[in-house]
């Protein structure tokens, strides 16, 4: 698939929020509400510098593998709060140009509007695709909100600046919540509703487990 080079990859601090200040202009808040192919991403560092990001594309009705593609870099943008993901977006926009396959849905392993700027990770590859894309969090970033209640489904709204910009979200009974945002032509119902559907057994969503255990063992893509 092809991603949109909308920038450069920034050097500075500076470049970098001039970056997401101009593309968090393009943000979309809605978008469709049913997908046929969900892509999971997430990065595993090998060290302080080196990454592995890796991109799991799976059939949304039946949760199996289309595709799978990996990437190597190496970090090339210090750890700043609020600019993580400049130091891992060219590996994973690398791994989604090597898919053969476009899929509907882009979950990211990260935030979206729950973010300082209103622009996390989700909002970033969103726009730069030009998919939807929604973003999930293992633990609180930006904003306040309550414990949800204990059952699968419960949630509480995450409320930044006086608006909501995603939810404190139970996927299975007694478990400790994710933290769910939009990312770019997706409303905040909708996410909560995709990241519900792929979580079936589990806390995280199934595209975000069999990223993160690609990224951990990429040597296990079978050989062409």
């Amino acid at each position: 698939m092809r991603v949109n080079q909308l920038h450069p990859w920034p050097a500075t601090v500076a470049e970098a929020e001039a970056i997401q200040d101009r593309l968090r202009l393009h943000v979309e808040v809605a978008g469709p509400r049913a997908f046929t192919l969900v892509a999971g991403l997430d990065v595993h560092y090998r060290d302080d510098e080196r990454l592995t990001a890796a991109v799991v594309v799976l059939d949304a009705a039946t949760l199996s593998v289309v595709e799978e593609v990996t990437a190597h870099g190496r970090a090339g943008f210090p750890y700043v709060p609020g600019l993580f993901a400049f130091r891992e977006l060219p590996a994973l926009v690398e791994a989604l140009e090597r898919l053969t396959v476009t899929p509907d849905l882009l979950v990211c392993d990260g935030y979206g509007l729950a973010h300082p700027r209103g622009f996390g990770l989700a909002c970033h590859l969103g726009v730069l695709t030009g998919l939807p894309a929604l973003g999930v969090g293992k633990t609180p970033f930006v904003g306040a909100c309550s414990v949800p209640g204990p059952e699968r489904g419960a949630w509480t709204p995450i409320v930044l600046d006086g608006s909501t910009a995603g939810r404190a979200l139970r996927t299975q009974d007694g478990v400790k919540p994710v933290y769910v945002s939009p990312g770019h032509r997706i409303d905040l119902d909708t996410t909560t509703e995709q990241v519900l559907r792929l979580s079936p057994r589990h806390r995280l969503p199934e595209p975000i487990r069999r990223a993160d255990h690609l990224a951990r063992h990429p040597d296990s893509l079978p050989r062409l």
